[in-house]
Parts: C-alpha cells; structure tokens; sequence
C-alpha cells in the first residue's frame, strides 16, 4: 500500500498563501503609479493669482457654479441630470502655487459624484390604549438623492481643454488680451490769427 503524496499538498498550500499575499485590497485602485505626467498640472506664464482668475472665468464660462476663489484656489460644481433618477454633480477643484522663477504651477482635480433617487415609505403611530402604540403604513413616500458612486476623472483631454480654456483668459496670452483703446486724436491747432492790414 503506497503513502499519499505530500508534495500536492505542499503546492496547494503555497498556493494559497502566494494568493493571500497578493490581496486586491493592498493594490492601488486603479493602478495608481505616481507616474511623472503632467495630466493634471500645467506651468503657466502667468503668476498665481492671474492664474487662479483665469481659471475661475474658464469655469464660469462653461457654467459651473464657484464656491470658492482666491488667488491661490477655486472650486467650483457643475450638476448634470442623465435620466429621471440618476443626477451626476462634478466639482473641479484648482490650486496655483509660485515656482521659483514667479510663473505659477496650476494644478487640477475633478471629482464626478453620481446620485440615484431612493424612494423611503413614511408611517404613522397609531395609539390602541394599553397595547401602546403600532406603526401602520400611511401610503406615502419621500424622494432622496443617495450618493451611489464618486470617482476622479482621469480623462486626459478634459484636463488639456481646461488649461486651453485657461489660457485663453490669460492676460500675457498673445492675442488674447483686451487692446488698449485707441489714443483720442490730437485737437487741431488753433487757426492763425488774421494778418493785420
């Protein structure tokens, strides 16, 4: 009569400890990496504060409500409605830092909020003397928008389009910036006086 093998048993417990070590959960979502890109940052010719005001006129532009603004930050929502029961809100968030040379170091963060319409059935207490009180269903119900899901956009040209955007609002931009008006015409001299007989 032959032993079992224990080599199988052995692999199969390496096995599961290699799959232990690897849990999802110690992964970064989404393959985080750190990568040196520049999806989210632009350098600009501009220093911070005209940046951030840049930055706020491009968002107003496109319709986004502004929360907060200074020469150092702006944040600003936008709500968009897909159906019936699903409501989208993107916040985009914008911070101008100086660099060492005066030129400001823009950087950008949207965030997409996703909400879905919960419906919750509301009841009535209903006394019945030494039985105390029941709770009996009343028929009605109340909408509530639940945050269902939050997520950072990552889209490459949606941040290209917003710093084109801010560009054009830039002051030092050429072509962009408003003319001067036009230096008014010089008054005509005086006529001479008439020769004397």
């Amino acid at each position: 009569m032959s032993r079992p093998a224990v080599a199988p048993l052995g692999l199969v417990i390496a096995a599961l400890l290699a799959g232990c070590a690897s849990n999802p959960k110690d992964v970064a979502p989404s393959g985080e990496t750190f990568d040196a890109d520049d999806t989210y940052s632009r350098v600009l010719e501009s220093p911070p504060p005209q940046a951030c005001e840049a930055a706020q006129r491009a968002l107003l532009g496109q319709g986004y409500v502004v929360s907060r603004a200074s020469g150092e930050g702006v944040e600003a929502s936008k709500n968009f409605q897909l159906d019936a029961d699903t409501h989208t809100q993107l916040v985009v968030r914008v911070t101008c830092m100086q660099q060492h040379d005066g030129r400001a170091l823009v950087f950008v963060n949207a965030v997409q909020d996703r909400y879905a319409l919960k419906k919750t059935s509301s009841s009535a207490s209903l006394g019945v003397g030494v039985l105390g009180s029941v709770s009996l269903p009343v028929g009605s119900s109340e909408d509530s928008l639940v945050k269902v899901a939050s997520n950072t956009v990552q889209n490459q040209d949606f941040y290209r389009r917003f710093f084109e955007r801010v560009k054009y609002y830039l002051p030092t931009e050429p072509g962009r910036a408003a003319a001067p008006p036009p230096p008014e015409p010089a008054a005509p001299p005086d006529p001479p006086p008439p020769a004397q007989p």
